[in-house]
C-alpha cells in the first residue's frame, strides 16, 4: 500500500474504558485495518475529558511526532462527547473530505449516521481523523478513508510526486 512505515496512534475515549470497565474492542479494529500503512507506536484510553484529549493529541503529534491518529469514540450527541471539540482545537486545517465520505457511507447503513460530529485534519505533518465508538462504526467508516490514507500521509510528508498519476 505504501513505501513509507507511518507512526500511528490509537487514541480511544471512552470514560469506561479508561476506569478497566470495557474492553476495547474499537482499538483492536483499528490496529488490524491499518497494520499494512505502518506502525502502531502509541496506544491510549483516556477519559470523555476535553484537556485531557488535547494534552494527549498535542505531545503526540509535537513531541512524539506521529504521523497518523486515529481516534475511536466521543463523536456522538451525548454530553461527554467531546473529541471533535477537542481534535477542532488542535487542527492547523481541516480535511472537511474525509468527514463527510464516513458519513456520506454511513447513511448508507443508518441514518444514525447524521448524528456524527466526526472530524478529520492536519496539525504539522500529522494527520488526526475521528472514528466512531463502536467495533461496527470503526469498520465502516476506516473502510472509506483508508485508500486515501497513504498518498495524504506522503504528502504531508513531502513526496513530491504528482498526484494525478
Amino acid at each position: 500500500m505504501t513505501d513509507y512505515a507511518f507512526t500511528i496512534g490509537i487514541l480511544t475515549l471512552s470514560d469506561k474504558g479508561s476506569r478497566g470497565e470495557r474492553e476495547d474492542l474499537s482499538g483492536q479494529v483499528i490496529r488490524d485495518m491499518i497494520a499494512p500503512l505502518g506502525e502502531v507506536t502509541h496506544y491510549q484510553i483516556v477519559p470523555d475529558d476535553l484537556d485531557i484529549i488535547i494534552q494527549t493529541l498535542v505531545d503526540w503529534v509535537d513531541t512524539d511526532r506521529v504521523d497518523l491518529i486515529l481516534t475511536t469514540g466521543g463523536t456522538g450527541l451525548s454530553p461527554r462527547d467531546v473529541t471533535p471539540e477537542a481534535t477542532a482545537r488542535v487542527l492547523d486545517w481541516e480535511i472537511p473530505g474525509m468527514a463527510e465520505a464516513m458519513r456520506a457511507a454511513s447513511m448508507q447503513k443508518t441514518p444514525h449516521a447524521m448524528l456524527s460530529r466526526a472530524r478529520a485534519g492536519v496539525r504539522r505533518r500529522s494527520m488526526i481523523i475521528n472514528l466512531p465508538g463502536s467495533p461496527k462504526g470503526v469498520r465502516e467508516n476506516l473502510e472509506v478513508v483508508l485508500p486515501a490514507l497513504g498518498h495524504g500521509l506522503r504528502k504531508l510528508k513531502g513526496d513530491p510526486a504528482d498526484c494525478g498519476g
